[in-house]
């Protein structure tokens, strides 16, 4: 038999928006003459719906949403599309919770076929770790006594798993104990680099375990501060991948099962990790500006590597056309980085515009003048210029509607290097979750693909001296980032130790770091958490991000 897999990128919320995309790829694949379908995990709501599931409106227009794509696809005979949905079964009081106070809700799966709903699966392991909160809004259907399901189409009979699930023995051996040949695994999985690698492993021992080829549907695309890389897959019994569909990209993967139900395709290759990453934060880009409505994105340009690398997302998000760049030079900003600025935004073609910020420096300073008498300058004076160029941008982004990407990145967002309502205002936060030794490991990635520029040169589209000068925030003379900052790979290296790994002071110092750069570094990631919590949503890349994956009290004592 023929079978497809719908990758495809909803918009939380949009339900008649995301039927029409789950109803165009069912019936082009039905056309094609595939018979089964599936759809990726919740793909009528999009991932994750958060609190709108605790809205009973919400949860009323779901359910005529699956019946209305049911009634849709009548004309399709033949067709089993599987297809993900919160659920609640039957009416109030017909399955409770154990308080037996409201009815369960479940993160959910249907079989549509005939015009109907031919059967639902409820997802029986609900994870609640890194991003994910599903026990806040779902009951398990193991818990709830709900059976596991399995359909029959062309003759293989198929068992329905929902993501975490397929981590795990007992639901696979469920649906294969109820008859299942081939599972059938729908997946809302958010990015982080290396995680394709991590699930096409973790699949492949499930499917070994049951002896069951595995389908693999997977969303892409961004949603708010996750983005979900598709690439989803089919796999034989013994864990080898038959096919693979696009990754970042909509895709409908044609498979043809055998009697056994082992699938054969097209097998697109996983990008290296570079380019993973980069079509993450660009993928992050679009979604958020484009399924928010934004018109374009400002950049404050400063010639330094973090918005330059910010620029360049923008522009293969949005294009050229959608993205301005705007300088706003102090009396400390160096010639070069004037001329680089103008550089880049002239080899991306992007709209570049100057602000000289010196005049309202000055009058910040005269205005303050009689308050600060006596006492020396310092980081505030730094702080008013940061201020003074985020109030020009999102003056900028309110009179013309587009959104201001910031550019700091995590190990700044980590230490604190960075200033309210300054470098931190802004709508979206492009390499937030980017260690500044990335920022440079992909801004020289950047520059080794082919480009075409504005000019219609070809060549790096970041000038070579940007990455190579030594970083600087350029609110004082001679500044540098190593003036408050360790070197930034040994910074990064405490960073992934500490925040990602959750080592301890006493575990990283045993590695072979200097004491004082470890309880330094760990220090003003603890002080700087009521900064954090102020900036803006942003891309998360790796396994632990500032936001949804680490919620650390303000106000603590603890400093282990």
């Amino acid at each position: 038999m023929k079978a497809a897999i719908a990758q495809i990128n909803p918009t939380v919320g949009d339900l008649q928006g995301n039927a029409a995309l789950v109803e165009r790829a069912a019936r082009n694949a039905w056309r094609q003459g595939a018979r089964l379908v599936v759809a990726p995990e919740l793909a009528l709501t999009g991932y994750p719906p958060e609190d709108l599931l605790l809205r009973p409106a919400f949860m009323a227009a779901c359910a005529q949403t699956v019946e209305a794509l049911a009634a849709a696809l009548a004309d399709c005979p033949g067709l089993h599309l599987v297809v993900g949905h919160p659920h609640q079964f039957g009416e109030r009081g017909d399955v409770r919770s154990k308080s037996h106070a409201v009815q369960q809700r479940f993160n959910a799966a249907s079989v549509l076929a005939s015009g109907k709903v031919a059967g639902t699966y409820a997802k029986r392991e609900l994870p609640n770790y890194q991003v994910f909160d599903e026990r806040r809004y779902f009951a398990s259907g193991r818990d709830a006594g709900l059976a596991p399901l399995v359909f029959e189409a062309d003759g293989l009979h198929f068992g329905v798993l929902i993501c975490e699930d397929a981590w795990f023995d007992e639901p696979a051996r469920a649906a294969r104990e109820a008859g299942a040949q081939v599972l059938c695994v729908i997946n809302a999985s958010p990015f982080h680099v290396d995680k394709a690698e991590e699930r096409e492993l973790r699949m492949a021992v499930r499917a070994r375990a049951c002896g069951c080829p595995l389908l693999y549907a997977h969303l892409v695309g961004g949603q708010d501060e996750v983005v979900f890389d598709g690439a989803s897959f089919a796999l034989d019994a013994a864990g080898s991948v038959r096919a693979r569909a696009a990754s970042f990209a909509e895709d409908l993967l044609m498979l043809d099962l055998d009697a056994a139900g082992v699938p054969a395709g097209t097998v697109a290759p996983v990008p290296p990790i570079e380019a993973q990453a980069w079509a993450a934060l660009v993928t992050g880009v679009r979604d958020y500006l484009g399924k928010n409505g934004f018109p374009g994105a400002i950049v404050g340009l400063s010639g330094g590597i973090d918005s330059a690398l910010v620029l360049a997302v923008a522009v293969d998000a949005l294009g050229a056309d959608k993205v301005r760049a705007v300088m706003m030079p102090s009396p400390y900003t160096a010639d070069i980085s004037w001329i680089d600025a103008r550089d880049m935004a002239r080899r991306l073609g992007v709209r570049y515009d100057e602000i000289a910020i010196a005049p309202m420096f000055d009058a910040f300073r005269t205005a303050l003048a009689p308050q600060f008498a006596g006492l020396p300058e310092d980081t505030t004076e730094e702080n008013l210029q940061a201020r003074i160029r985020g109030t020009l941008l999102m003056a900028l982004s309110n009179k013309t509607g587009a959104i201001v990407l910031t550019t700091g990145n995590k190990s700044e967002m980590a230490t604190g290097y960075c200033t309210l309502y300054g470098d931190m205002a802004g709508g979206f936060a492009v390499i937030k979750d980017v260690a500044k030794t990335l920022v440079y490991a992909l801004a020289e990635w950047k520059n080794r693909q082919p480009a075409l520029r504005a000019d219609g040169s070809t060549g790096p589209v970041i000038p070579e001296r940007i990455i190579t000068r030594a970083p600087s925030a350029e609110l004082r003379p001679n500044q540098t980032d190593q003036d408050s900052l360790p070197p930034y790979e040994v910074l990064d290296a405490i960073l992934a130790r500490y925040m990602e790994e959750d080592q301890g002071i006493e575990e990283i110092v045993a590695a072979g770091f200097a004491r004082t750069d470890v309880e330094r570094v760990t220090r003003l990631i603890k002080v700087n958490e009521y900064k954090r919590r102020q900036a803006p949503v942003g891309i998360r890349i790796t396994h632990r991000a500032f936001g949804r994956d680490w919620r650390y009290p303000i106000t603590s004592k603890f400093r282990a």
